[in-house]
């Protein structure tokens, strides 16, 4: 087992099912301390914790509220020492064709897929610049935030604000080894 994770914690956003899950379980397997944030399905945040093993842990909070972040935030950081890595994946698909989108579609796709990055990317960044050998931010994003796609108008522009934030973020955090 590949241990070049030994002594980081990491923090997963939507870790209890699909690529969140495989990301923690991958991070886990390198050594890395794992903290799984999920938001309501209990069952599938306990088989994903199952899945990691002994060096996961569940947090449970929505990357969308800002006040739950910051609170669940400060809690890792202070029960884990720090913060070394955070993969911003949790995310929704909101599909809808633009004639037929709800206001409350375009909140939820832009709070969850957009904001959530937003709020705990901002949330660990101090953490993170602390961190002794630099900290890293992975953001997922999608293909269809470059591309598009028809009947996700919705979907693309959160996901494209999120490739905007990452090359963002790079340039004003590389010099400080992020």
């Amino acid at each position: 087992m590949n241990q070049e994770l030994q002594g980081k914690v990491a923090v997963v956003t939507g870790a209890s099912r699909g690529i969140g899950r495989a990301i923690a379980v991958a991070l886990a397997a390198r050594g890395a301390r794992v903290v799984m944030n999920y938001r309501d399905n209990d069952v599938a945040a306990a088989e994903a914790l199952a899945a990691v093993g002994s060096t996961g842990v569940l947090a449970r909070f929505d990357v969308a509220d800002p006040e739950a972040v910051n609170s669940a935030f400060k809690e890792i950081i202070a029960r884990e020492g720090g913060i070394h890595i955070l993969v911003n994946n949790a995310g929704v698909a909101v599909n809808a064709l633009t004639v037929g989108a709800r206001d409350a579609d375009w909140q939820r796709a832009l709070s969850i897929n957009l904001g959530g990055a937003f709020n705990c990317t901002r949330a660990a960044l101090r953490s993170l610049i602390r961190a002794p050998e630099g900290g890293r931010i992975i953001n997922i994003s999608s293909v269809v935030g470059e591309a598009g796609s028809a009947g996700q108008g919705l979907y693309a522009a959160a996901k494209a604000g999120l490739i905007g934030l990452t090359k963002t973020w790079a340039r004003e955090y590389a010099s400080r080894g992020i």
